[in-house]
């Protein structure tokens, strides 16, 4: 059969249309959706309702730090105050020289250690300092007083002559104390306090507030001298009486840990306490150094003011609320859906505000409503909080009628899908 011209363009047109509907119906019917877009909102502090934060009061003068002591005994600095450069740090020195020492000549978990025998340069000492009108416990030459005694006295007594006896004892001389001192201080990390002696009368002794909450933190973890502090009345038979001259403020629930005058640093003084957040709630050990203080009731007002600061910080505020839209997601077709937090966590601010929410959404093109397809979290103080984010309402399949009309967003969404 022979066709005319004519003919033979119009079958060869009506083929190829016939080719195309065929191609392009099935492509556009089972080719890929594209994802839905995400709308993050604005949520302010974590949460649409969350808390505001109580804030944690340190003194205007001087300077001061207050710490969290975390499970693993390191000091987490909550607050700092005035001078954040080294300055004079007075008797909190002996810390130094206790950890110093007890670094390689440890106090035994079941006894009072080695003598120490006062000899006639620690009478010396103590004649001198008790002239001076500096703080002194009373020895006499041939003495012999425990290593726990002698620790007991430098701590609650706060005795400079026993500062002195301690490096004389456990490294030969104060000099060659200083100097270990030093390199204890550097292996531990710390970068800006360094000590001239054993008992902190000297000015040259310098540090930050904040690096003496992490040292007071540091003799707290060893269970010995936190237990020295916990039980100052209680000693073995036959120890010496040591009162607990560095005690201030105890019906403030106040533990102090140092406590001094001196010309240079003014009065200084490291403490810790314990706060109780919400019902349930385990309390936390926090600790507290002071410096540069002009006297005494200007003390005893700035520690009260800042434990009841860090009392009310440590109640627990609203971070995430179940319900709170973190944003939506829409469709190209026009379904559109909240991603709803689904769980409440709530968390001590400790002085400062949750951070902002981030927000992440897994990849999905349609999904029932209640679905979880992502989650949020908040920063806090004690690290991150976090909820999944389930959809308040479903994203379903477009239907042929979309799919065929809308041959650009198929095709796009096919790209996307290879490329990807």
């Amino acid at each position: 059969m022979k066709f005319s011209p004519g003919r033979v363009v119009g079958i060869t047109l009506g083929a190829v249309a016939i080719l195309a509907v065929g191609v392009y119906g099935p492509a556009m019917l089972l080719g890929p959706l594209p994802e839905p877009s995400v709308h993050l909102a604005t949520v302010s502090g974590g949460s649409s309702d969350a808390g505001a934060a109580a804030p944690i009061v340190l003194p205007e003068t001087g300077a001061s730090a207050l710490a969290l002591v975390s499970d693993e005994g390191e000091a987490e600095a909550l607050a700092v105050a005035g001078d954040t450069e080294a300055v004079p740090i007075g008797g909190a020195v002996k810390l130094v020289t206790v950890l110093a020492t007890l670094e390689s000549l440890p106090l035994p978990a079941d006894g009072d250690g080695p003598g120490v025998r006062i000899g006639p340069a620690d009478y010396t000492d103590y004649l001198r300092y008790e002239g001076e009108g500096s703080r002194t416990l009373q020895v006499s030459p041939g003495d012999t007083w425990s290593e726990r005694d002698v620790v007991r006295a430098v701590l609650l007594a706060s005795s400079n002559n026993h500062a002195d006896t301690l490096a004389r004892w456990a490294f030969g001389s104060v000099d060659a104390c200083v100097t270990a001192a030093n390199d204890w201080l550097a292996q531990q990390g710390f970068t800006a306090t360094r000590v001239a002696d054993a008992t902190g009368l000297s000015g040259d002794n310098v540090g930050t507030a904040e690096e003496l909450t992490r040292l007071a933190a540091l003799v707290l973890a060893d269970p010995e001298l936190a237990e020295i502090y916990e039980t100052p009345d209680s000693a073995t038979l036959g120890a010496r009486d040591v009162p607990d001259v560095v005690d201030r403020l105890g019906d403030e629930g106040i533990r102090a840990i140092a406590r001094s005058y001196t010309d240079q640093a003014g009065v200084s003084f490291i403490y810790a306490t314990t706060v109780t957040g919400g019902e349930g709630e385990e309390p936390r050990r926090v600790i507290g150094a002071m410096t540069l203080i002009p006297d005494y009731d200007t003390l005893d007002a700035a520690v009260v003011q800042t434990k009841e600061s860090v009392s009310a910080a440590a109640q627990p505020i609203s971070v995430i609320t179940a319900g709170t839209s973190y944003g939506r997601v829409e469709s190209a077709w026009g379904d559109s859906a909240e991603l709803i937090a689904t769980a409440d966590r709530t968390d001590a601010a400790w002085g400062s505000d949750p951070g902002e929410a981030s927000v992440t959404v897994e990849r999905f093109i349609t999904a029932p409503a209640g679905r979880v397809v992502g989650s949020v979290a908040v920063s806090t103080a004690d690290g991150d909080l976090t909820s999944e984010l389930e959809l308040s309402s479903g994203i379903g399949d477009p239907g042929p009628l979309w799919r065929l009309a809308n041959p650009v967003a198929l095709i796009s969404a096919f790209i996307a899908d290879q490329s990807s």
